[in-house]
């Protein structure tokens, strides 16, 4: 079977559903945003402080193709924003972007400390970040999922079934 790769805009539950999935099919998940903080022993907000976002974009790309093993990939939210990323997940399996509206994605990150490029006191430059990256998840996209208002357990089962 191909590989599984979640894409979709931070806090639209790409781990989660990750989660879910690989216990409901039985395939192993890995985490790229997980796998870096292990590999490079740092937090991605210290990763972003002290070796910058490019650094971090190629932690991203090396994770993506080096954990490519017919299971089941959580990357991370700005996955897509290297063309050689859009290309590897595109030949590479089934991509399903889990998609979330803007208004949603603030409720859900409002006290999120943990994501770097995410500043809840500037709306408008996250939203512009959001909008920015639509089309490269949408051009991506194998299978699109909205996941507003749905459970855990209805967006495995959708998934599964398009599957």
């Amino acid at each position: 079977m191909k590989t599984i790769y979640l894409i979709g805009f931070m806090g639209c539950g790409k781990t989660t559903i990750g989660e879910s999935l690989s216990e409901s099919t039985g395939k192993t998940l890995v985490d790229i945003d997980e796998y870096i903080v292990e590999k490079y022993q740092s937090s991605i907000p210290d990763i972003f402080a002290n070796k910058g976002e490019e650094t971090f974009r190629a932690y991203e790309s090396e994770a993506l193709q080096t954990e490519t093993h017919g299971g089941i990939i959580s990357t991370g939210g700005g996955i897509v924003q290297r063309e050689e990323n859009r290309e590897f997940l595109k030949n590479n399996g089934i991509v399903v972007y889990l998609s979330l509206p803007f208004h949603t994605i603030v409720e859900r990150l409002k006290k999120d400390s943990n994501r770097p490029l995410w500043d809840t006191n500037n709306e408008n430059q996250m939203e512009k970040l959001y909008k920015s990256r639509l089309w490269m998840y949408e051009t991506c996209a194998d299978i699109t999922i909205n996941v507003d208002q749905k459970s855990v357990e209805e967006i495995t089962e959708e998934i599964t079934t398009l599957l």
